[in-house]
């Protein structure tokens, strides 16, 4: 099982996500493993590999016996490691269905073995058994590393949003729309600045989820005689990670995320509006504050797309169902809708795609290696974008700036 740890009397390494067998017993290994290979990942990451490696605890309990796996990696059994592996290696590969994170899971749960028996086998302890089992762990190696989950064949979709999908998601989260499915004033706010803030500013979901209530700041540009407005992207500067009450705790993905981002008049206006008559006064830092007075948390976030997408006209759900394959918009498909249509823009206004291709890096956050820009540059030319969106993206806001 997968558990949060969040004693203030542990260690602070300990503390945070971590995996239990049915009696509620840490794993052992998996507690070392996180300690000795995790602790510079990001906490999005280190949750996520957790939770694959719990999968691998769970078939090796099934088929082996509780505790089997620790079992096995203390008493370096290679025979029964090997065992665990293969048997766990054929249930996620005969899988009626696969996902595109089985290849991640089973690297993860192969990686975890082979660096826990490593470790031990390069152990000072003067043991002519550990040191005899380096043609096990050579032979382990061998067998394992090459294996492969088969990925479904599919297109590499780009998840951008067409335009009528967007302005149908303008028209039905505006606060003042009676189709606005959200009852409660606060709530609509929140929901609304959130999409604003995702759409118009590229943020991934964890980056929104962190910012704190002062998030934008302002100054006076001299040459363009004018204020201008940013945010820093970054972890709260309030908070810390022991006073965040949320289970899945959001968190900056890379060194490349923590950027600072230009903000439009028309953004600061709604997310000032939002701060000043509707968030209320909870007893913490963050900007988006749940309807209970926390922080608003991931699976929340989930849930508000989920409900406003049921709400959206009958066409348009169905637009979205054979657009994306599913029927619900997540807060990453309006990062990729605000990445096409950045894009767009920068080539518009006569960058070359290397120059547009390099500020879109800096503007989401991404390494100068990265090829992601290049995956949007197809999108750019559809039509239902470029159409529509090519001149009225940052102005479309201003119509809203009579709300109060």
């Amino acid at each position: 099982m997968f558990t949060r740890l969040t004693l203030t009397d542990l260690p602070g390494p300990l503390r945070g996500p971590v995996i239990v067998d049915d009696l509620g017993r840490p794993r052992f290994w998996a507690v070392a493993w996180s300690v000795l290979a995790l602790n510079d990942t990001a906490p999005a990451t280190k949750e996520k590999r957790l939770r694959y490696l719990e999968s691998l605890y769970a078939h090796s309990d099934s088929k082996f016996g509780l505790g089997s796996l620790d079992s096995s990696l203390s008493l370096l059994d290679m025979d029964r490691l090997s065992r665990i592996l293969e048997t766990w290696f054929i249930s996620i590969a005969n899988q009626p269905k696969q996902s595109s994170s089985d290849e991640a899971r089973w690297q993860t749960g192969y990686e975890f073995v082979k660096f826990v028996v490593s470790w031990k086998v390069r152990s000072p302890v003067s043991n002519v058994h550990l040191k005899g089992l380096q043609s096990s762990l050579d032979r382990l190696t061998h067998l394992y590393k090459q294996l492969r989950v088969q990925k479904p064949r599919q297109a590499d979709r780009i998840r951008s949003l067409p335009a009528n999908i967007v302005q149908s998601l303008y028209e039905h989260l505006d606060p003042s729309s009676k189709a606005n499915p959200f009852t409660r004033n606060h709530t609509r706010w929140l929901v609304y600045a959130s999409f604003i803030l995702l759409l118009h500013q590229g943020l991934r979901r964890g980056e929104l989820l962190l910012l704190p209530l002062d998030a934008i700041k302002s100054g006076f540009d001299g040459e363009r005689n004018q204020e201008r407005f940013w945010i820093n992207i970054q972890s709260n500067p309030y908070e810390g990670e022991d006073s965040d009450p949320r289970f899945t705790r959001p968190s900056i993905k890379t060194d490349h995320s923590i950027r600072q981002l230009p903000v439009s008049s028309a953004v600061v206006h709604i997310v000032q509006s939002y701060v000043d008559n509707y968030r209320g006064r909870p007893g913490h830092s963050f900007l988006m504050n749940s309807q209970k007075g926390h922080p608003l948390s991931t699976e929340s976030l989930t849930k508000i797309f989920v409900k406003a997408c049921l709400a959206l006209p009958k066409d348009i759900q169905a637009q979205i169902k054979a657009h994306l394959g599913r029927p619900n918009i997540t807060p990453h498909d309006l990062r990729h809708t605000c990445a096409v249509i950045r894009l767009n823009q920068l080539l518009r206004q006569g960058d070359s795609m290397d120059e547009a291709t390099q500020k879109l890096r800096t503007f989401f956050g991404w390494t100068r290696a990265s090829t992601m820009p290049l995956k949007y540059a197809a999108a750019v030319f559809d039509n239902r974008l470029t159409s529509v969106w090519s001149e009225k993206f940052d102005s479309q806001i201003e119509v809203l700036r009579a709300l109060s």
